[in-house]
């Protein structure tokens, strides 16, 4: 199954789209190896415990990247290339959190002389109970639709 995103000509100032995860230990571990970044904050319980967070938390750089997944699906194949993310983080985000990331398109411009257009986008991600833990914005050349 081909899962096609939106065409630049398909999409609209003020529409939304976003997708839901839950954090599994996995992500921490993960995060850690990717980024090789191992301070006790994201890999050890014990120390984590006894700082402001209370437990490990989640890696900013893997929010910022879980936030631009949704980014990826909606685009998917319609995509040239993702020009810009700037994010925010404002709460932690543990090993057991379900998040959902929400984007809002704020700008379309038009670049008839590539056959594409760019997008303008801001994104939150929420806890289940309303908390924000991240705020982002970004910008996606996305591709005219083939005639």
């Amino acid at each position: 199954m081909v899962f096609h995103g939106k065409w630049f000509e398909e999409l609209n100032l003020g529409q939304t789209f976003g997708s839901s995860l839950t954090i599994t230990e996995a992500h921490l571990v993960l995060g850690a190896g990717l980024f090789g970044d191992f301070n006790p904050l994201h890999v050890n319980e014990a120390y984590a415990r006894k700082t402001r967070f209370g437990s490990r938390i989640l890696h900013g750089p893997l929010t910022g990247a879980l936030m631009s997944a949704p980014i990826g699906m909606f685009f998917s194949g319609t995509a040239i290339a993702y020009l810009q993310h700037d994010c925010k983080f404002l709460s932690p985000i543990r090993a057991g959190d379900t998040v959902t990331t929400k984007w809002t398109i704020t700008e379309l411009i038009s670049k008839s002389q590539k056959n594409a257009g760019i997008v303008t986008m801001d994104g939150e991600c929420t806890h289940d109970n309303g908390e924000v833990a991240a705020q982002a914005n970004g910008k996606i050349l996305i591709s005219f639709k083939p005639v």
